[in-house]
């Protein structure tokens, strides 16, 4: 774990409400994994740091990247950046994915801005992994670009209104998926978790699942823990034990967010 001064290359809206943001941060991103999250100071004057999911990280140009979901004065601050400035940054921080040694069919679930770490780890994975990936999302203005994402990766749009892909939410397309794929990754809002565990023990397949938790940090180093989670092995810190976990081993009904 290292606090650099990251300088911004690039930040511009992305979907409605999202910015990409890409770092000049080649100390984080040289030994970033996907799954991994940083803290980011987003005002100066500001104790508590903001946690961010790891979207990409490039460690040939020493590039990191982020999706800034711009909701409070903390992210609309960040939002406001301009190349050349500096942010200060702090990772990566956190457990990552856990990837199958051989070749396998990995589906791949995010809904709304949970698509953030499921983005670094398609671009790993496609390489060995034949991976399909459900993109979810309101309505068509908030999908994610796929056309950003690796081509030999299958993509499956989801928006509530219906108004792109398929209509529903996201968890509603993984029956049509449990039969075909081996392994499960997941990012997103609680409900959708639950929503996919109860899927999960309906089809009475045994797919090794994991997800992204997404709570409320203070310090995201273990000092505060206001990030406790109820699991089945006892209470966790989802910035120290997490925030990637196995989908059967969280208590969902302790989990708030």
């Amino acid at each position: 774990m290292k606090t650099t001064a990251a300088v911004l290359v690039r930040n511009e809206e992305l979907i409605s409400g999202v910015n990409l943001m890409e770092f000049d941060a080649p100390t984080i991103s040289s030994v970033a994994e996907p799954g991994q999250f940083v803290m980011v100071r987003c005002n100066e004057s500001t104790v508590i740091p903001r946690p961010f999911s790891i979207h990409n990280s490039n460690r040939e140009a020493g590039r990191l990247s982020l999706l800034v979901a711009v909701k409070g004065r903390g992210t609309r601050w960040l939002a406001r950046r301009r190349p050349e400035e500096k942010a200060s940054i702090t990772g990566p921080l956190g457990n990552c994915f856990t990837l199958p040694e051989k070749p396998s069919r990995l589906l791949l679930v995010g809904g709304g801005i949970g698509i953030a770490p499921l983005v670094y780890l398609a671009f790993i994975a496609s390489v060995r992994h034949d991976v399909t990936m459900l993109v979810g999302a309101a309505s068509a203005s908030k999908l994610y670009p796929t056309g950003l994402l690796p081509h030999s990766v299958t993509t499956v749009n989801v928006t509530e209104d219906g108004s792109e892909g398929r209509r529903g939410r996201v968890s509603d397309a993984l029956p049509d998926y449990i039969g075909w794929a081996e392994y499960v990754y997941a990012c997103g809002p609680t409900p959708m978790y639950r929503s996919l565990n109860e899927k999960l023990e309906a089809s009475r397949k045994e797919i090794a699942t994991e997800v992204s938790l997404e709570v409320r940090m203070g310090c995201g180093s273990g000092i505060c823990y206001g990030c406790t989670v109820r699991t089945l092995h006892g209470m966790k810190q989802v910035c120290r034990d997490g925030p990637i976990f196995n989908i059967r081993d969280i208590v969902w009904e302790s989990v708030v967010c």
